[in-house]
């Protein structure tokens, strides 16, 4: 069992790696066609409506993505200090919070996505579902990542430590 959680985890990442870049490559075309075309020709209407999109969609994914290495910033001080009995009860009762926490993002995401949606960008035409679709998909994908750390704690005992990047 924690063999498929380690391998389901590490194909998240494995997708979200490469899409976290693509998308910052796409952001640096898409900023640089702004300013050069401010500059030397007449400004591209669509250019600050995608860079916008594009930075919600790679500040959820990006958290998604942090999440998973463990390189979120962490208060650690009750962990750390506290009695040792208590250390795994205080790692399971964040993780819990945590867990809860995303799973209402995603409840309320998917809420808001539904109502929401419909509407069009002004520059682009997209709906606006195809950017707040976002919202849902890594509230799940850290709901998911905290319930397969709980799962480890819980099982084995292994608390959650921040992971390797790949070379």
């Amino acid at each position: 069992m924690l063999r498929l959680l380690a391998a389901i985890d590490g194909a998240i990442g494995a997708v979200l790696r490469p899409v976290v870049f693509a998308g910052m490559a796409v952001l640096i075309g898409v900023i640089t066609l702004q300013v050069v075309s401010r500059a030397f020709f007449t400004s591209v209407p669509w250019t600050e409506e995608a860079a916008r999109f594009l930075v919600i969609w790679l500040t959820f994914l990006g958290a998604a993505l942090a999440y998973l290495e463990r390189r979120h910033i962490a208060v650690t001080v009750l962990v750390d200090r506290g009695p040792p009995r208590w250390r795994r009860t205080l790692i399971v009762a964040g993780l819990v919070v945590i867990c809860v926490f995303m799973l209402s993002m995603t409840v309320l995401g998917w809420q808001f996505l539904q109502t929401q949606g419909a509407q069009r960008a002004p520059a682009l035409g997209w709906r606006m579902l195809h950017v707040y679709l976002v919202l849902p998909l890594s509230a799940g994908l850290m709901a998911w990542l905290s319930l397969t750390d709980l799962a480890r704690l819980l099982i084995s005992g292994a608390e959650p430590v921040q992971r390797d990047m790949p070379q």
